[in-house]
């Protein structure tokens, strides 16, 4: 379970099936982990269905409970006040 927890802190939200690609686990073990995981509240799951090629795929969508990953390194745009608006408008 550790595993799974540590790759969703590094990777953010993924699918059921990303985690077990990712960790060389097994599908169903990846979901019988995610599972007990979301019944400990560490995990939160979304059901989910995504269409490839116009066939359904369902999945969990997974990811940490209240975990707010860092921000992305560079600028980031600045907010724009009313009265900056005010002034420039």
């Amino acid at each position: 379970m550790q595993a799974i927890l540590d790759h969703l802190k590094k990777t953010g939200e993924q699918l059921d099936a990303e985690i077990a690609a990712a960790t060389g686990l097994s599908l169903a073990s990846v979901r019988q982990q995610v599972t007990q995981l979301q019944s400990r509240g560490d995990v939160m799951i979304c059901k989910s269905i995504r269409y490839k090629d116009g066939k359904p795929t369902e999945g969990m969508l997974c990811r940490i409970s209240g975990y707010i990953p860092p921000v992305a390194p560079g600028r980031k745009p600045k907010a724009v006040t009313a009265a900056k608006q005010a002034l420039e408008g």
